[in-house]
């Protein structure tokens, strides 16, 4: 998501994405548009004596709307904050909370593994949601008396805003705490299937569940023509299946380690700065590779890394002008290195969060740092002695289900 930080809560920085600029006004208008139904729900439910004609008039709709719509955000973000401030508390550090298309979404650094913290954290959320319902209905309930002077606009839309506040604060609780993972009731039903099951088994089981209720909304949300419940039945089932992916690869990858599953320099195929473009793309039609290391020969036995060339850059180059351009004109010299005693997940993370197909392996010779982890390193200051891509963690993982471990022989040798 595209967003941009707007200030922070106890540490925690509070981020827009852009979607979220259009659904505010869109929230506002919808609500501004149903006044008086919404009006006679809370004068039926809570008796509030709201006079719909007062508030129906001019444009005093759209103000109540777009302060329903900003009080709802606020709540969406102490419900945020609710699982924020429990994570930390079990040592869990939060990167932001970002405000978007719907709703709020906390981003953890790492997810917790033990289901008494994932309980915790997670039936943190809908309990401040329903202690924002609660003290928005104390509000609307004192309201009489506080603004007894005002005038009639101002009282009645002010309890308007609040009890439609406190009634959308508990449904949303209610709402959340359907057992659709990844949402919080699916990640309290992961914690008590953690009780008895492995991590990732749990979360499988779980992602199942969400998956099945996502269906149910995107079918309810069709045929109630609701535009709002479809997105979030889609975002459901497209997160629960992420998420139980990568529980599964963490899992799988448990002491794994980038040297286990690379493909040795040995194996790889190289190409040399001015090997023309047209050669390149020939070479990856007849080899089925599309990534290349860029190997510069300055003497007999000596050869440097100087480079990485792939098809999308080779594809930079129009065909008629490929025997023209070598591939020292088109490699990225900028590259992502990784060292081959670091975590396998590690590998697949950085490859996601670059959004590339594959790293170089580089050992330098580095001991690890003080707090055990590889110290990476650059082209400059290592030799090449692999490269991991995606076809090496998917051939590995398949390995992996299959025989329970990677063991020498069993190393993929696979490169794109």
């Amino acid at each position: 998501m595209r967003s941009f930080r707007i200030g922070s809560l106890f540490g925690i920085p509070i981020k827009l994405d852009l979607t979220f600029l259009l659904v505010l006004p869109l929230f506002a208008y919808l609500i501004g548009t149903r006044i008086d139904p919404v009006a006679e729900i809370l004068n039926g439910a809570l008796g509030a004596g709201i006079d719909v004609g007062v508030i129906s008039g001019g444009a005093t709709p759209w103000l109540l709307g777009l302060a329903a719509a900003v009080g709802l955000f606020v709540g969406v973000v102490l419900h945020e904050l609710g699982h924020s401030l429990t994570a930390q508390r079990y040592g869990f550090p939060i990167d932001s909370i970002t405000l978007w298309l719907f709703g709020g979404i906390a981003s953890f650094t790492e997810m917790p593994e033990d289901w008494r913290q994932e309980l915790t954290i997670a039936i943190a959320g809908p309990i401040v949601s329903v202690l924002v319902g609660i003290g928005s209905y104390g509000l609307y309930a004192v309201v009489p008396e506080v603004l007894s002077d005002a005038s009639p606009a101002l009282l009645n839309g002010t309890r308007f805003v609040l009890g439609y506040l406190a009634v959308l604060n508990v449904s949303l609780a209610i709402f959340n705490m359907l057992p659709a993972f990844p949402m919080d009731g699916g990640r309290v039903l992961r914690a008590l299937l953690a009780r008895s099951k492995p991590y990732a088994r749990a979360t499988q089981q779980a992602a199942s569940v969400g998956k099945v209720f996502a269906v149910l909304m995107g079918l309810f949300g069709l045929f109630a023509f609701n535009i709002i419940l479809i997105g979030v039945a889609f975002f459901v089932f497209i997160a629960a299946s992420s998420e139980a992916q990568q529980v599964t690869m963490k899992a799988a990858f448990q002491d794994v380690t980038v040297g286990d599953i690379m493909t040795p320099a040995s194996e790889l195929h190289t190409v040399e700065p001015e090997t023309t473009v047209a050669e390149l793309i020939q070479r990856m039609f007849t080899e089925r590779h599309t990534g290349y290391p860029v190997i510069e020969s300055s003497g007999v036995e000596s050869e440097r890394l100087i480079g990485l060339v792939t098809l999308s850059d080779a594809r930079e180059v129009e065909p008629v002008e490929r025997d023209a351009y070598t591939v020292a004109d088109v490699m990225t010299t900028d590259l992502e290195t990784i060292a081959p005693d670091s975590d396998a997940m590690t590998a697949i993370e950085r490859m996601q969060e670059h959004g590339i197909g594959r790293l170089l392996v580089i050992d330098s010779g580095r001991r690890p740092s003080a707090d055990g982890t590889p110290a990476e390193s650059s082209p400059d200051d290592g030799d090449l002695v692999g490269l991991i891509s995606r076809s090496d963690v998917m051939t590995a993982l398949d390995i992996v289900r299959q025989s329970g471990s990677i063991s020498p022989s069993s190393r993929p040798r696979t490169a794109d």
